[in-house]
């Protein structure tokens, strides 16, 4: 990582993704469940306001290891909600 605006820049990135193939997911599939890609979607802005906060979180002591944390819960957050999205 090399700065902040690079990782606001990889959550964007990420959870849109994820949001953008639930929706095509729906448009591929419009008899299916729609309320499953709803909580999908729901559930990766949620991780996106809880990411944005952590980011401005002010009383961190060892910054180097907090925004290496955020980087590590995103890609787990990421891999989570992909399974989801490939179990529809």
């Amino acid at each position: 990582m090399a700065n902040i605006r690079d990782l606001k820049k990889d959550i964007n990135y990420v959870l849109g993704e994820i949001i953008e193939m639930a929706m095509d997911w729906e448009k591929a599939n419009p008899d299916g469940d729609k309320s499953k890609t709803a909580a999908i979607i729901d559930e990766a802005i949620t991780a996106f306001d809880s990411f944005s906060s952590r980011i401005y979180d002010k009383g961190i002591d060892n910054k180097r290891m907090h925004y290496r944390a955020i980087v590590t819960d995103l890609e787990e957050k990421g891999n989570e909600l992909i399974a989801k999205l490939n179990a529809l």
